[in-house]
């Protein structure tokens, strides 16, 4: 019996040994998992809640997820791009008659484990657009109508079922993953200044109608001079310009300019505390354990370990601990900048892409909406943030990098 398995032992240990790797992926995803574990143990350390052992659950298996999909020639995602998407479609449609959560309907619960089908969605969309561009001779902007209608397509309903969750944070990765994998197919410089001015008008639209909004709350909820904004949320929403868009999202946007004002006891209060947080960390920090926001409540523990782990790190490591994390992602996202140029086909060097600009997104959005940059979208920090979908789906999308630079060209 030993003798019968000997040769695929050997031909297995061979085959993962002797392949080309590209070592400097994993090496920064342990380091940025090590720290998100270390963090979220911190965040939580007060109320006595262990959920960083949980993430470790996820981890190991987001490595697992990682390994298999590496290992995999990615081409067979292109054979199967279309089922894929099918399933992400049809489990969008799940949370739907699921449970609430947070005002929301993103999971589908089975058990003490949650599943959040917009992960999933994220990567069907991600290989169905790179299907369709790789498919498809792009060029001038006519004659590559056909392809853009189907790219169309197959962005506008993820996106809609998303949003309509709601989910504003996830739906607003897409459009620019799917603008830079346009970018590299080469269309025409006026298909990109169209596409500016169409950002433009809509920046607009939504910029008047926030407008409104604000002076529809204060002729009509104008109570001992201010407006609980909080309180009357939904309100506005019959009289809207945009109503896919709800007005506690409406209030998330207002509160990064004045977070004072805008729901000051809740979305207001947390970017507050998070501006106080990442703040009081100096160059060097106040030392892990030791930051004063998370551990006496005042970064609210719903928060602190997931979309606002950052502040905790930047509280505690300060400047140093926030520049390390951030050349981490830098690292991370230029090696995939410069896989994506390696790769042996288009369908590769759209997924190399769309995987690092998805992720640049995230880390640009959440970072932004620590310090009040960004309005708090709740998306979470790639490998930090606690989430259980999330991680995987991070793995799973970095193990298309790695395959795609293990079966490049020159392989």
């Amino acid at each position: 019996m030993k003798e019968a398995l000997r040769p695929g032992l050997l031909s297995f240990i061979k085959f993962t040994t002797h392949q080309r790797w590209d070592w400097v992926n994993p090496l920064v995803l342990v380091a940025l998992t090590s720290i998100g574990l270390c963090f979220i143990y911190s965040a939580q350390l007060a109320t006595g809640q262990s959920q960083w052992k949980m993430q470790l659950v996820f981890l190991v298996a987001g490595m697992l997820v990682y390994g298999a999909v590496s290992l995999t020639d990615y081409e067979l995602w292109l054979k199967y791009a279309h089922w894929v998407y099918l399933v992400a479609m049809i489990l969008l449609l799940v949370p739907g008659i699921g449970s609430e959560r947070y005002g929301a309907r993103r999971w589908i619960d089975f058990g003490p484990i949650s599943f959040q089908p917009s992960e999933l969605a994220k990567l069907a969309t991600l290989l169905i657009c790179a299907s369709i561009l790789a498919r498809n001779k792009i060029g001038a902007v006519r004659p590559s109508w056909q392809a853009l209608g189907k790219l169309a397509l197959a962005v506008a309903l993820p996106m809609i079922l998303i949003l309509l969750q709601p989910n504003l944070g996830t739906a607003l990765v897409i459009p620019p993953m799917v603008v830079s994998l346009l970018f590299v197919a080469k269309l025409p410089r006026r298909f990109f200044i169209s596409a500016i001015v169409l950002f433009a008008l809509l920046a607009g639209v939504l910029t008047a109608d926030l407008w409104r909004y604000y002076n529809f709350m204060n002729q009509n909820f104008m109570e001992d001079g201010r407006v609980d904004f909080k309180k009357n949320v939904g309100a506005y929403e019959p009289h809207s310009w945009l109503p896919l868009l709800h007005d506690y999202q409406r209030n998330r946007i207002l509160a990064t300019v004045d977070p004072e004002s805008i729901d000051p006891k809740g979305i207001g209060w947390n970017l507050i505390q998070s501006r106080i947080s990442v703040g009081s960390g100096g160059l060097a920090g106040k030392g892990w354990t030791q930051g004063t926001q998370a551990q006496l409540g005042y970064l609210p523990p719903t928060v602190s370990h997931n979309d606002f782990i950052f502040s905790v790190l930047a509280e505690e490591k300060g400047f140093l601990g926030s520049l390390t994390v951030i050349v981490l992602f830098g690292i991370m996202l230029m090696n995939g900048v410069r896989i994506a140029g390696m790769a042996r086909d288009r369908f590769g060097t759209y997924l190399a892409l769309g995987v690092t600009v998805m992720l640049a997104m995230h880390v640009f959005v959440n970072i932004g909406m620590t310090i009040g940059l960004m309005p708090i979208t709740g998306l979470p920090l790639p490998f930090i943030s606690y989430g259980g979908s999330f991680v995987l789906s991070c793995c799973l999308l970095q193990g298309l990098v790695q395959s795609v630079y293990r079966f490049r060209r020159d392989f």
